[in-house]
């Protein structure tokens, strides 16, 4: 499977977020909230853009406290953390500020992106210390969670108040499927195979890729015909594991 990164329709809505936020009226108000259900695709696209930018990626912990948020915030930036919580703060104040005064003069966003946000979410502390943060130098900062991150800031205005956009993920179109089926897939796949795909994979892009890495497996073995590997071709073949049972979905052999 070719590893390549697909501008799909969730990909793109979140890139439009992040425009709008360089556009945003109040300065402080730099928090994006990125949500949806596993699978659709969040992580991917957030660490893609973390790598084209140069920005920040830590994955929230459920027992965080804010100075072991600071020192992962560090440990990220490759520093070594002082001591002292204020010590600290400040270190990582610095360091943030100084990159993203770099990425700024080459004209790219830089940022800081917290996943499994849904962890953190509920808790004043952390929330406070990521407030402070992003409010002193302005710095676009990505919470990223399963459905949660919303409802819980909800219960913190301060907090809640600073959210510019809020991107919310949803199950791939065919559209998605197909881009992501021409771009990554090594064989050709026939539309009826793609709408197969589609189905079974209820839209959810983990699905979709395992899809495409069973198609691909099958069609380097068995070369296609010009129009593509078809769903009769595949008859009785694995394309996915059913996520709920993780029982193995066949292509039908009677359509």
């Amino acid at each position: 499977m070719r590893n390549v990164f697909v501008e799909t329709d969730n990909v793109k809505r979140f890139l439009s977020a992040l425009t709008a936020l360089s556009q945003r009226g109040a300065e402080e108000a730099c928090l994006v909230v990125v949500d949806g259900l596993p699978g659709l695709g969040k992580t991917t696209t957030l660490k893609n853009w973390v790598a084209q930018t140069g920005s920040v990626y830590l994955r929230a912990k459920k027992e965080w406290t804010p100075s072991w948020f600071m020192n992962e915030l560090l440990d990220a930036l490759r520093v070594h953390p002082p001591h002292a919580f204020q010590k600290k703060y400040a270190k990582a104040l610095e360091e943030l500020a100084g990159r993203q005064a770099s990425a700024m003069l080459e004209n790219r966003t830089f940022g800081l992106v917290i996943d499994e946000a849904d962890h953190v979410s509920s808790k004043s502390a952390i929330l406070e210390t990521i407030r402070d943060i992003s409010d002193m130098i302005e710095l676009p900062t990505v919470l990223v969670g399963m459905g949660k991150v919303n409802d819980n800031l909800a219960r913190f205005p301060q907090v809640a108040s600073r959210v510019s956009q809020k991107v919310r993920f949803k199950k791939a179109t065919r559209e998605d499927v197909k881009a992501l089926i021409g771009a990554r897939c090594e064989v050709p796949v026939a539309d009826d195979l793609l709408d197969f795909v589609l189905k079974v994979s209820a839209g959810f892009n983990r699905e979709i890729l395992e899809a495409i890495a069973n198609i691909e497996r099958f069609g380097l073995r068995n070369e296609p015909d010009a129009g593509g590997l078809t769903r009769t071709d595949m008859a009785g073949q694995i394309i996915i594991n059913d996520r709920s049972s993780n029982r193995p979905i066949k292509v039908p052999e009677v359509f």
